[in-house]
């Protein structure tokens, strides 16, 4: 079975995505058989596979980085917002329907067998499985059979690195907050922070990173720059990444995007306390 580390985040588009894509690079660049895993997706860009399946484009994007074809099984269950209330849900790359928000709460403790059941398929088949949460996992009201922050984390054993948007203000309640909410066993499985979308003189916050590890009781596994990288994931994950202007057809050129995450992996190394990742991964930490 392949180790695990899941990235969750204090927020919708803390980062977890992008530090998703990342890590699968980094792995994949180090030797390992690298996967990706969002076992619960909200997203109106899916990508269809050959076999006719719908799933996340962000898990594809994750997969490319990772070096092997997308599948299903890394994007179990997909809602597509139809409305404000609403959503079609997709599991396993077929459609069961819309649903309103209160029917599809009722509906989705079901749906843990097939999250299971895709994350086994993938960890028998790869080293590694980079986990990727879902908005927050401090939704206090949104425990109950939760298959895709900690329940997830639980279900399947994985150490956690919380991730906070340090760009639109208050990293600091982000990240404290979210552990005060947290209950006492799943606090205990985040390993450590990260600060993302830094800009500045990093000098400036390296009292601030010592304030958070005392209040957090937590290390700050580095802080990501506020990164130039163009790469093609959900709209609602890349703010933060300043886009360069892209000529036509760049993106669709597998030559350029395999330079981004590139880009991306450099970044990582650079920033954040890799052996320390290594150490998580191990369970050395």
């Amino acid at each position: 079975m392949a180790k695990t580390i899941m990235i969750q985040g204090t927020m919708s588009s803390a980062g977890k995505s992008l530090l998703t894509t990342g890590l699968c690079r980094v792995f994949k660049q180090d030797g390992y058989s690298v996967a990706p895993f969002k076992s619960q997706n909200m997203s109106r860009n899916f990508f269809v596979t050959d076999e006719g399946f719908e799933m996340s484009n962000a898990q594809v994007v994750q997969a490319e980085a990772a070096g092997i074809a997308p599948t299903v099984q890394m994007n179990p269950v997909l809602l597509k917002p139809v409305t404000d209330m609403g959503s079609e849900v997709i599991v396993n790359g077929e459609s069961r329907g819309h649903m309103r928000a209160a029917e599809y709460f009722q509906y989705k403790k079901t749906l843990i067998p097939y999250v299971m059941a895709a994350f086994e398929s993938l960890s028998s088949r790869h080293d590694i499985i980079v986990i990727e949460g879902a908005g927050s996992p401090a939704e206090i009201n949104l425990k109950g059979d939760d298959f895709v922050n900690m329940g997830l984390a639980k279900m399947v054993d994985a150490p956690v690195l919380l991730v906070g948007d340090i760009d639109c203000g208050g990293v600091f309640a982000q990240l404290v907050g979210t552990l005060i909410l947290l209950d006492d066993d799943e606090r205990d499985r985040v390993r450590g922070t990260i600060v993302n979308k830094f800009r500045g003189d990093i000098e400036i916050f390296r009292p601030g990173i010592a304030m958070l590890e005392e209040r957090s009781g937590k290390p700050v596994v580095g802080v990501l720059p506020y990164l130039s990288v163009n790469i093609d994931e959900e709209d609602s994950l890349i703010r933060g990444t300043m886009k360069k202007p892209v000529n036509n057809g760049e993106m669709d050129s597998v030559s350029y995007r395999e330079a981004q995450y590139d880009i991306l992996a450099a970044a990582i190394r650079t920033h954040l306390n890799l052996p320390f990742i290594y150490n998580v991964l191990e369970g050395k930490v």
